[in-house]
C-alpha cells in the first residue's frame, strides 16, 4: 500500500527535525518546500490539508496553472525554483501567492524583474542561484561573479530584494564541501554588502541532511512527499 502524502510529510518533517537536532540547530530554523512539479493540483490540496504551505515549481506555466487551481486555499506560498527566462517574468509575477524566486542568476533577469515589479508597484524576495559545482547541466552564477550581481541589484533594482542563496549539490560525491562553500559565500556577502541574507536554500531528497548541517534554511523535497512523478 502506498503511503499517503500526509504520512510522507510527517516522515519528511521528522527527518528534517532529526537532522537539525544533530547539527545543533532548532528544527524551526529549517522549512520544507514541497516540490510539486509534475503532480496534479489535487496533490497540493492533499499536502495543504496536512499542514504544508510552501510549494515549489520548476516551470512558470505549470506554476501559474496550479496556483489558479488552488487559489481558493488562500495562503499557499509558491516558490519558483527553476531557471527563469526573461520572457516569463510577467507571467510569473502574476501568480497569486508567489513568495520567493530561488533562481536569480544574471543581470538581465534582475533588470527585467525590476521593470515589471516597478510597473506593478511591488517588491519580490529573491535568492541568488549559485553554480557551485562544475557540472554543465547546472545553472546559476559562478561564485566569483556573485559580488558583481549583488552590487548591480543594490544599485539598480530596488524592488528586487536579495534574501539569500540557492545552490544544488553534486550529482555524485560528497555534497558537504559544496554546501559549506555556499554558506561561506553567504557569510562574506552579508559582510561585504550589509545585507542580512537570512535564507539558504540547499538540499533535496538525497542530500538534505548535509545541507542542514551546512546551515540550509529551506530544503526542497519532491518525491519523498508526493511519490514518483508521472
Amino acid at each position: 500500500m502506498t503511503a499517503s502524502i500526509a504520512a510522507n510529510l510527517r516522515a519528511a518533517n521528522a527527518a528534517i527535525t532529526d537532522a537539525a537536532q544533530r547539527a545543533g540547530r532548532a528544527p524551526s530554523s529549517v522549512r520544507l518546500v514541497a516540490v510539486s512539479k509534475m503532480h496534479a493540483a489535487g496533490a497540493v490540496r492533499e499536502a495543504y490539508a496536512a499542514g504544508q504551505r510552501a510549494f515549489g515549481e520548476n516551470r512558470v506555466q505549470e506554476l501559474a496553472a496550479k496556483a489558479r487551481d488552488v487559489a481558493d486555499l488562500g495562503d499557499v506560498q509558491w516558490h519558483m525554483i527553476g531557471s527563469l527566462q526573461t520572457n516569463k517574468v510577467r507571467e510569473l509575477l502574476a501568480v497569486p501567492g508567489l513568495a520567493l524566486l530561488h533562481s536569480l542568476d544574471r543581470v538581465r533577469l534582475a533588470d527585467e524583474l525590476q521593470r515589471e515589479l516597478a510597473r506593478l508597484g511591488r517588491r519580490l524576495d529573491v535568492l541568488v542561484q549559485v553554480h557551485a559545482t562544475d557540472e554543465p547541466t547546472k545553472h546559476g552564477v559562478l561564485p566569483a561573479d556573485v559580488p558583481a550581481l549583488l552590487a548591480h541589484v543594490q544599485a539598480s533594482c530596488p524592488d528586487v530584494v536579495p534574501v539569500g542563496f540557492m545552490a544544488m549539490g553534486p550529482v555524485r560525491g560528497d555534497p558537504a564541501p559544496v554546501f559549506a562553500a555556499v554558506a561561506a559565500l553567504q557569510s562574506r556577502s552579508r559582510r561585504d554588502f550589509g545585507l542580512p541574507l537570512p535564507v539558504l536554500s540547499l538540499g533535496m531528497s538525497g542530500d538534505f541532511v548535509a545541507a542542514i548541517a551546512a546551515g540550509s534554511t529551506l530544503v526542497r523535497i519532491g518525491a519523498a512527499v508526493f511519490g514518483e512523478r508521472s
